[in-house]
């Protein structure tokens, strides 16, 4: 039996039945996270005593009856609340494919948990599963001490320096935020970052007023001038604790920086009794200067995945065609793009 649930009390109530849940799978999340023309939706499956879960952002595709779906930024998938063993995943796998063909769903794209590798598991023969490269993390559950122990050598003494003349400090006052906020576009700018990553100031509001996750904005401030050097953004649910976004000044530009400010949550975090910090991978998933940033703290990677999904083969060609024609107008696509007749247009 296939189940919506668009209410928050439900949502939320289904996300406390799973073993290891994250804020990326909750209501608020996906509320503050969702463009104009989207709908969170919550699948809910049962057969028997199983039940799975699969957040969802519904969107319509423009000129067209049709709707296509996707995954929050971030790492989301299908959950299991509870899988016995009379569990049938071609079952799950056919009702939810009727579900979607029943909604005019086209295609389904979601990024997966790292950590969830079960999710693999439940979608493995349904649509196609792709590895996109690894992220970084640091195993909260082993000592301070041996955390530290991997660090690497030139990022001990970065740290040991910059605590001598800078401070972090935990903040929700309104004009730090302002401040972190100004960072945060202005280090946008600086990468050339896609539009996806620059988010209006309600979006950084939410978050931090959110009573479904617990999301902290850390501060590190040069003890000498009170200039904010920088600032993370991180958001904690279950066992993990999340590395969400960060922001350097370009004035300062020294990236030892945004290493203290980690190492401050690293050991908030442990005090606290989370298992996880995750530090993500680099950008576009690819083993560049980012991932060789975070590999500093530790050589401790998860495999990130996506999942793909055609569900009505005839509609999908139908669409590419219309793009492409269309694209001989506006310029070439991205052929790796999924799905292709979103490619280069705004979504």
């Amino acid at each position: 039996m296939i189940e919506v649930i668009k209410d928050k009390e439900q949502w939320n109530e289904q996300l406390t039945l799973v073993e290891h849940s994250d804020f990326y799978f909750t209501y608020d999340y996906h509320h503050i996270s969702k463009n104009d023309n989207e709908l969170p939706i919550l699948i809910k499956y049962t057969d028997g005593n199983s039940t799975l879960v699969f957040p969802l952002l519904l969107r319509p595709i423009e000129d067209t009856n049709y709707f296509d779906a996707v995954s929050v930024y971030g790492y989301a998938g299908v959950l299991a609340v509870h899988i016995d063993e009379k569990f049938n995943k071609e079952n799950f796998h056919k009702e939810l494919n009727a579900f979607f063909k029943e909604l005019k769903i086209v295609s389904v794209f979601s990024r997966l948990h790292p950590y969830l590798e079960y999710q693999e598991s439940l979608l493995d023969g349904f649509g196609s599963i792709a590895t996109l490269g690894p992220v970084v993390y640091i195993d909260l559950n082993d000592s301070l001490d041996d955390q530290r122990k991997k660090f690497n050598r030139r990022m001990k003494t970065y740290l040991n320096t910059s605590r001598k003349t800078c401070t972090v400090i935990e903040t929700k006052r309104e004009d730090h935020l302002h401040a972190f906020i100004n960072l945060y576009r202005e280090t946008m700018n600086r990468v050339n970052a896609d539009k996806q990553y620059f988010f209006d100031e309600q979006y950084f509001h939410q978050l931090l007023s959110s009573s479904d996750f617990n999301a902290t904005l850390l501060l590190n401030i040069h003890n000498d001038s009170q200039i904010i050097n920088g600032g993370a953004l991180f958001i904690a649910k279950g066992p993990f604790v999340q590395y969400h976004l960060s922001a350097l000044n370009e004035d300062f530009h020294d990236p030892s920086c945004i290493k203290l400010i980690i190492d401050e949550m690293r050991i908030k975090s442990s005090n606290a009794g989370f298992e996880y910090l995750n530090l993500g991978g680099g950008r576009g998933s690819k083993k560049d200067s980012l991932f060789a940033f975070k590999s500093n703290f530790s050589k401790k990677v998860k495999s990130f995945k996506i999942w793909k999904h055609i569900v009505d083969e005839k509609a999908y060609k139908t669409l590419v065609e219309n793009h492409l024609r269309h694209s001989v107008e506006t310029g070439p696509i991205d052929t790796e793009f999924f799905p292709a007749y979103r490619s280069n247009i705004n979504s």
